[in-house]
């Protein structure tokens, strides 16, 4: 058989096997509802700062308010059924997004650095962020949404594994 015949195994772009944390859909709809607070502030200051009919104003606001409860319910729902990820003794999986979705494959050999970030929501409802920085030109690998104890497992898991490997990570 002629060595081209024969082809190493690779890793298998595929859905990742573990969900985040069903409370991430809480903490993306009140990030939703913050940021709606702020466009919602720019248009009180407009309604007072503009001198004109109020017709526009009642319209904007219209269509900002049925924008908003839409974006609100709809985002985290569909945000959580795409966010998925998975740990194997190999590689790293990884799929996220909700209008532009990507997966992505890191293999261990290639993590240089492993991050547990909590902002102040995430600590509002007891989630983390895994940020898994390796050596690729596309960025590190981020899962946000995930319940604290199973972050810091797997930030231990792939710390772990990432020291074991004899790799270089470049």
């Amino acid at each position: 058989m002629d060595d081209l015949d024969e082809t190493p195994p690779t890793a298998v772009l595929r859905d990742p096997a573990h969900r985040v944390s069903p409370r991430a859909r809480r903490m993306w709809a009140l990030e939703a509802v913050l940021g709606e607070l702020v466009v919602l502030a720019g248009q009180v200051v407009w309604w007072f700062l503009d001198d004109g009919g109020r017709t526009t104003h009642w319209v904007v606001f219209a269509v900002w308010l049925a924008a908003a409860v839409a974006y609100t319910a709809v985002m985290p729902v569909w945000r959580y059924r795409v966010h998925r990820w998975e740990s194997t003794e190999h590689a790293i999986y990884t799929q996220s997004g909700w209008l532009t979705q990507e997966r992505r494959i890191a293999p261990l050999s290639r993590v240089q650095t492993v991050d547990l970030q909590r902002g102040p929501l995430e600590r509002l409802f007891r989630l983390a962020t895994v940020t898994v920085t390796t050596a690729s030109a596309a960025g590190p690998l981020e899962i946000s949404g995930l319940d604290l104890p199973v972050a810091q497992r797997l930030v231990e898991g792939l710390t772990a594994a990432a020291v074991l490997d004899e790799g270089d990570a470049t």
